[in-house]
């Protein structure tokens, strides 16, 4: 019982590490997108195929032409990811207390 208890907390731990990195994966984007960065380099091909798919769904309910040209869909994918994570937090300290 606690091995599985603490199994389960360390994959949330985990998974919520993943979520911050991706997070800085999305900052990088941006990032890029503001520099003329070399689009056959290895790291900025593997940052918009890991960000791309997510990005993209987002964009596709956003009204782009209506903000001025703006694309804020990395602004919202990152509070979405955050909400997730403060989920994942809380489902993990009620693991946590359920091992008490």
């Amino acid at each position: 019982m606690v091995f599985t208890g603490n199994f389960i907390s360390s994959i949330l731990g985990i998974a919520q590490f993943i979520l911050q990195i991706y997070i800085w994966v999305i900052i990088a984007r941006a990032v890029i997108s503001w520099v003329s960065a070399d689009p056959y380099n290895p790291i900025v091909r593997f940052i918009v195929e890991v960000t791309e798919p997510v990005l993209g769904r987002v964009r596709r309910f956003l009204p782009f032409g209506a903000m001025g040209g703006i694309d804020f869909s990395p602004v919202i994918v990152i509070l979405g990811v955050m909400v997730l994570q403060a989920f994942l937090g809380s489902m993990q300290m009620q693991v946590d207390t359920w091992l008490r």
